[in-house]
């Protein structure tokens, strides 16, 4: 069923009148009058409706039901990644991360980084947009932001708001992701931390730990910059009882 949000809507007497972008979007689907479709507040509640008619102006949709949306997770995972080189890699990390779940998706600047961020505007309006695609596609409740984080400082200043914060190294003193989640099934929010190519610096590592995250370990396979955050949301969804 096709899937929009409200922007450009206006909902009121049980109709939805869609303007704009989402409006010409209707008619590229090439819906009929008498389809069914979603509108979605962005917010976590679905506006069920059947499309009344459709011209070069606007459509008019019909609200059938209002019910809140099945696919929003209980838990608020941010995912704050180290910025990997290649807009391929931020864009496969955005779109898994919408999909899997996460509640917004952050990059920062960290000590390994061999991206250097440019034209930082233009890329978040690009980056906003991947996560509407895949809000829209995966059947969310909310589109998550994406922001850019200048450094590890501001980065933890987001961790420290959060119920647990989860750090993924791949050396030294660590404890399991899985013990890790294991003992915290009832937060109800997640930071997950992961680093660029190359990994994390020690004195990241031991920043991290005087803000109070779990240093953690997600086994002895080595994972690439854009895997690393999918697992380890995945792992949390599973944990907290999201993912059936």
């Amino acid at each position: 069923m096709a899937r929009f949000f409200m922007a450009g809507t206006n909902i009121n007497g049980g109709m939805a009148i869609m303007k704009g972008r989402d409006a010409e979007h209707v008619r590229v689907l090439r819906l009929r009058p008498g389809e069914d479709m979603i509108i979605c507040d962005g917010q976590g509640t679905d506006y069920k409706c059947r499309l009344v008619k459709a011209d070069k102006e606007q459509v008019e949709a019909e609200v059938v039901e209002v019910v809140k949306c099945p696919a929003e997770p209980s838990v608020k995972v941010a995912v704050i990644c180290g910025l990997p080189k290649g807009s391929d890699k931020t864009d496969y990390i955005i779109q898994k991360s919408v999909e899997a779940g996460a509640d917004e998706i952050m990059f920062f600047q960290s000590a390994r980084c061999v991206a250097k961020p440019q034209n930082m505007e233009r890329k978040m309006e690009r980056w906003q947009r991947i996560s509407e695609e895949a809000a829209k596609q995966s059947g969310r409740g909310i589109i998550p932001q994406v922001s850019w984080l200048e450094d590890m400082t501001a980065a933890l200043d987001v961790v420290v708001k959060k119920d647990l914060g989860i750090f993924l190294y791949e050396t030294g003193e660590r404890e399991a992701l899985s013990d890790v989640l294991d003992n915290n099934r009832e937060v109800k929010s997640i930071a997950l931390m992961t680093g660029p190519e190359g990994g994390f610096e020690e004195f990241e590592a031991k920043l991290a730990k005087i803000a109070g995250m779990h240093i953690c370990s997600m086994g002895e396979r080595i994972l690439r910059c854009e895997t690393a955050p999918i697992v380890a949301l995945t792992a949390s969804m599973y944990a907290t009882g999201n993912l059936a």
